[in-house]
């Protein structure tokens, strides 16, 4: 049992990044506004994201090398469109899950401007902004991946379970009869949330991209690493995100369902809302459960982001540019967190706007990220005992379809 958690690593990591804003802000809002009824679209767009993300782990498992150099060889110009989406997501895709998660600690850990010092105007939650990327870049500049894969196989342990805890009581106190009657969205408004929904659940596509990445970075940390393990752990990882989505809409259905009082988009009332409604609905037990719940969700996020992120895009420029920049990590980094804090600063009061932003422009890069990751496993590049099966080629052309047919839908109705 020890061994084969020793072995797991990236999948985990894949459920770090994946279980935040998608389950803290649109699982737990899809329950509280629709009830049960958007469940469709939880596990539509699972089924359809899946032969996508897992191509990306069979990739890695069946040729050493990570989806950066699979783009290359697809062709330059595969390569630099990545490198191009992802130069225009990462900043407000990092500042976005930040912001939540600082808004949580403010809410947690209560008002600290009082550590201005008088000299400058800055508030709590831009002080628990500077400390959060603080920690995240002081875990991966001194442990690197390897205390990457502690944290957050620790992080999740802890999220499962407080999202158990909670879930039973939720449960337990719902006195209404359970509906899973389904809901197709009418208005504007709420087609807009659906595809933001939808657009990071369980996350962005291109996020087969960090998890292979990671599967040769656990490769070089555990050489008894297998192909068979590889593939074992993304299951692990990828099944216990859907299942932990459920848990999140469940939670806002049991608790929030039938509230008239709408989410704020400013972070640190919104986390601020999220924790009392279920201190409320459940008792104040509830407070340090569910804290525990939404801040390990959201820092983990948080921590796998700003590390995957910096990695993909130096990984990217030494293979467009056959060369080895030795620092290329810590610049990206670097980067990273001072764009993340611009954006931050000049943003805090639009949560809502940054993450829907985020979330829809994750959406529309999609079907990219589908089509090269099907043809990349399809090509010679993968040794043929890797390439799909029947039912795995028909469930990629499936997953294509409804990702253009959706991305068309929403550019139409805007």
């Amino acid at each position: 049992m020890f061994a084969l958690l020793k072995k797991l690593g990236p999948g985990i990591l894949f459920a770090g990044a994946a279980i935040g804003v998608s389950h803290i802000v649109m699982s737990t809002r899809a329950g509280a506004d629709f009830g049960l009824g958007l469940l469709w679209a939880l596990l539509l767009v699972h089924l359809c994201k899946y032969p996508f993300f897992l191509f990306g782990a069979k990739y890695a498992a069946a040729t050493g090398e990570s989806l950066i150099y699979g783009y290359y060889r697809l062709g330059k110009g595969v390569l630099l469109t990545y490198f191009i989406l992802n130069i225009a997501t990462i900043f407000t895709i990092q500042t976005a899950v930040t912001i939540v998660t600082a808004g949580i600690a403010d809410t947690l850990f209560g008002d600290i401007s009082f550590l201005n010092f008088g000299y400058t105007q800055i508030s709590s939650i831009e002080i628990w902004t500077v400390i959060i990327l603080a920690i995240s870049l002081l875990i991966l500049f001194l442990g690197n991946y390897k205390a990457l894969d502690k944290i957050i196989k620790l992080i999740i342990f802890l999220l499962t379970l407080s999202t158990l805890i909670a879930l039973f009581f939720a449960y337990h106190d719902f006195s209404e009869p359970l509906n899973f009657t389904q809901i197709t969205p009418k208005t504007s408004v709420e087609m807009a949330f659906l595809v933001a929904f939808m657009g990071w659940m369980p996350a962005p596509l291109d996020v087969s991209i960090w998890h292979s990445i990671w599967a040769i970075e656990k490769q070089k940390e555990n050489h008894d690493v297998s192909p068979k393990s590889i593939l074992l752990d993304f299951n692990m990882g990828y099944f216990g995100a859907m299942l932990l989505g459920i848990g999140f809409l469940s939670l806002g259905y049991f608790v929030m369902y039938g509230s008239d009082t709408p989410f704020s988009p400013k972070a640190t009332l919104f986390a601020s809302q999220l924790i009392e409604m279920y201190t409320s609905n459940l008792g104040q037990w509830a407070y340090i459960v569910i804290g525990i719940a939404v801040l390990t969700t959201m820092f983990s996020t948080t921590l796998t982001t700003l590390d995957a992120s910096p990695r993909a895009m130096n990984k990217s420029m030494e293979v467009l540019t056959h060369k080895t920049f030795k620092n290329g990590y810590l610049f990206w980094i670097v980067l990273l967190t001072l764009g993340t804090l611009i954006i931050f600063f000049a943003f805090a009061s639009e949560m809502g706007i940054l993450i829907k932003t985020a979330t829809v422009l994750s959406f529309l890069t999609a079907p990219f990220y589908a089509f090269v990751n099907y043809r990349l496993i399809c090509s010679k590049h993968t040794p043929e005992t890797w390439r799909p099966k029947r039912l795995l080629h028909l469930l990629a052309w499936l997953g294509i379809i409804f990702l253009i047919a959706f991305s068309l839908w929403y550019v139409a109705i805007l």
